[in-house]
C-alpha cells in the first residue's frame, strides 16, 4: 500500500518561501505520477503541481513562476518549494500519488493521498 508523509507546511509572512517535502513509500511502480493538491476552508481542492513517471511537469496558473516541483527518485521523496507566498496560497496541501499520469495536467485525480499539511501565510 501506497504511504505518503508530508513535512515542511507551517506559518509565513506574504513574500517568504516554504518547501513541502513529502516521502513516498511501499510502492511497486518507480514511474509513478506524483503531486501536490491544495484545499482551503470552504473552497474545492485544486492541484498545484504534478510531475510524471517521465518527469514532466505541470503547474496550475496560482504557482507558475513562484513554485518548484522536484522528485529524488533515490529517497522517493517529492519536494514542492514555494516563493513569494501569498495570502491566497493559504491551505492544506496534501500529496498525493498515481501508478500512471499520461499529461502534466495539474488538475489530475490522483488515486493516493497523504494526510496533508498546512501552510498559512499572513499578510
Amino acid at each position: 500500500q501506497v504511504q505518503l508523509m508530508e513535512s515542511g507546511g507551517g506559518s509565513v509572512r506574504a513574500g517568504g518561501s516554504l518547501r513541502l517535502s513529502c516521502v513516498a513509500s511501499g510502492y511497486s511502480q518507480e514511474r509513478k505520477c506524483l503531486g501536490w493538491v491544495r484545499q482551503a476552508p470552504g473552497k474545492e481542492r485544486e492541484g498545484v503541481a504534478i510531475i510524471t513517471g517521465f518527469d514532466t511537469i505541470g503547474y496550475a496558473d496560482p504557482g507558475k513562476g513562484r513554485f518548484t516541483l522536484t522528485r529524488d527518485r533515490v529517497k522517493n521523496t517529492l519536494y514542492l518549494q514555494m516563493k513569494r507566498l501569498k495570502p491566497e496560497d493559504t491551505a492544506m496541501y496534501f500529496c498525493a500519488a498515481d501508478p500512471w499520469c499520461a499529461s502534466p495536467d495539474p488538475s489530475f485525480s490522483f488515486s493516493y493521498w497523504g494526510q496533508g499539511i498546512q501552510v498559512n501565510v499572513s499578510s
